[in-house]
């Protein structure tokens, strides 16, 4: 599976998987990011890409020094799921 990449053009974290794009809508504050929306394609659902690309978006939110807030739902309960990122949370 290709990386996560943050495309700041749009706004989003971005993961392809199988020709097709996972993505993560954000908006950025001064010092945290707030994942407003994910989106799976249908075809690619039920297999842990969401998760993947929550995770990969952490992993780069953390890179940047900078905190997350949970807008959507999905990435409330990742959140929850994973004590292990807390730390990010602001």
């Amino acid at each position: 599976m290709a990386a996560v990449r943050d495309n700041k053009a749009q706004n989003r974290f971005e993961l392809d998987v199988e020709g097709a794009v996972a993505f993560a809508n954000y908006r950025l504050t001064p010092s945290a990011v707030i994942i407003t929306h994910t989106e799976t394609p249908r075809s690619l659902r039920g297999r842990g890409i969401a998760s993947e690309l929550v995770k990969g978006a952490l992993e780069l939110i953390r890179a940047d020094g900078r905190k997350v807030v949970a807008g959507c739902s999905f990435v409330v309960d990742y959140l929850a799921k994973h004590p292990e990122v807390a730390d990010l949370t602001a």
